[in-house]
Formats: C-alpha cells, structure tokens, sequence
C-alpha cells in the first residue's frame, strides 16, 4: 500500500516545511490536487507552485488534476516537476489522445472516475494507463464521507486489470481513513489518498505507520 496524502489538507502557508516534514516521516507519495473553479467548484494551486516546491522534494507527485480540457495544461505541469498525471475522464473529448500526450511528456499517466462514472469509459484506454483513481467522494473539497459503494467498484476494476494482466495502480480518494484502509486493501486498492484524516493526526510518521498497520491487516487475496 502506497499512502499519497493530499496536500489540500496540509498548510498553504507552509508548504515547502510540510512536503520535508512527509519526507522525514517516510512518506514516499504526495497528492496535489489541483482545480480550477470549473470542473469542480473550489480552487486551489497550479503550475507555479508546483514548480517551485518540485525543487525543494524528493516525493514522488501524483497530480490529480480536477480542470475542464486538461489537455490544455498537460505540458505545462510535465514541466513543472509531475511525475503522475491523473486527468479526469469526465473532463476531456479525447481521453486516449490526452493518456498518449501524458506519457509522450515522461510521465505516468492516470484516469480518475467520478462516483457515477462507470468503469466501461476505461474499456478501451484501459492498457494506456498507469493509475486508475475511483473517487469515493463528489471531488472539489477535503473532508467528505467515504462513499461505500466505492468497494464495488474497486473489487469490480481489479477484476478487470486482472482478467487482462495488467498491474496499473488502483487509487481511492475521499474519506480515506486508518479505520476503512484494510477494506480497501482487500478490495484491490494500493495507493491511497489521504488528506484530513492525514494531516490532522501529527506526528506524521506515526499516522503513516496507522494507515500501514491497517493495511497490512488486509486479508490476503484469493
């Protein structure tokens, strides 16, 4: 299990303390989820942040990112320091296109789903992938309830990567918690987003080692 904790969570005005704080903690992922007032109703940070704050850490950035036509941004956040990009397969006309571009640009490449977007929109996108984010929340704010349907999904979206032997990453964002991590585990997720529940339990290393004790109490698959 991967935890990814999102940084939405975290202290606007102490980013760059924040991102070396995860790294000491042992922290290998962190979540940048960006929006841009459109596709979901918030806003939060673009490029320049990234950019700037990619010199100062070695984390890995997954970049969720929650914008209408991210295909229009794609370059720019390659640039920036991204190592993930995941789009939104509600947010683009051309999703192969945008999948392709994203790996021409050198980094992995993710389609998130919205809770009542089904898992066939990936049917034939499913081998361009690196990542699939299954939102367990509406995206567009921190602190939501964990939706239960999502353990279907994921149950149902492993059974797929399976079936035609892939191993892209399977990652649950919304409402993600120490006390439903090993569900989720056992559903089929391994990467795991986290930002409140995260954030607001210091000392770091010792809520990582929650999320990573949970997990590892999973119930080994079939």
């Amino acid at each position: 299990m991967i935890l990814s904790p999102s940084l939405l969570s975290s202290d606007f005005g102490r980013l760059t303390e924040e991102l070396a704080a995860l790294e000491a903690a042992g922290v290998k992922w962190v979540h940048w989820d960006v929006m841009d007032g459109r596709f979901v109703p918030n806003i939060t940070y673009g490029q320049p942040v990234i950019s700037h704050l990619r010199k100062k850490s070695g984390l890995f950035f997954d970049v969720h990112l929650m914008v209408h036509e991210p295909e229009r941004y794609l370059a720019d956040f390659a640039k920036a320091g991204a190592d993930m990009l995941v789009v939104h397969a509600e947010a683009t006309n051309h999703l192969q296109r945008t999948l392709a571009e994203i790996r021409r640009l050198g980094c992995k490449a993710g389609v998130a789903l919205n809770p009542h977007t089904p898992l066939s929109v990936l049917d034939y996108v499913l081998e361009d992938v690196d990542m699939v984010l299954i939102m367990s929340v509406n995206p567009g704010f921190g602190g939501q309830k964990f939706l239960p349907a999502t353990y279907r999904k994921i149950r149902e979206l492993r059974a797929m990567l399976d079936a035609r032997g892939l191993s892209a990453h399977i990652q649950v964002d919304g409402g993600v918690d120490p006390s439903n991590t090993a569900a989720l585990v056992d559903s089929g997720a391994d990467v795991l987003v986290s930002g409140s529940a995260f954030f607001g339990f210091p000392p770091y290393d010792q809520r990582l080692r929650a999320f990573e004790d949970a997990a590892a109490a999973a119930r080994p698959a079939n």
